[in-house]
């Protein structure tokens, strides 16, 4: 159960990311509301995730889950461009990511 609240808390790390981007410096309510709810929902859920998972490879996944979604967040949907040399790098997150699973 944990993992899949530290996916979730992961997943929820991009909505707030997203959020953020869309309060334009905090002066737009809803975007704004939607990001302290979801920054508190994901922190929350990290916070349940380690209680049984190690610290090092929860907080790894954790980032690892809101740098990949985000990326691929701004290359697809908000236009900041796709190149070979992004994902290259996304799939080098990924690798990372995986590696710490397989090896706790």
């Amino acid at each position: 159960m944990a993992w899949v609240v530290l996916v979730v808390s992961g997943l929820l790390e991009v909505a707030w990311a997203a959020a953020l981007n869309a309060s334009q410096g905090f002066s737009r309510l809803w975007p704004s509301v939607t990001f302290f709810v979801t920054l508190a929902l994901s922190m929350g859920g990290l916070a349940y995730a380690l209680r049984s998972i190690p610290l090092g490879t929860g907080y790894a996944i954790w980032v690892s889950i809101g740098v990949i979604g985000t990326a691929l967040l701004g290359m697809f949907v908000l236009g900041e461009g796709f190149s070979l040399p992004k994902m290259l790098c996304v799939v080098l997150i990924v690798s990372g990511v995986a590696g710490l699973k397989i090896l706790s």
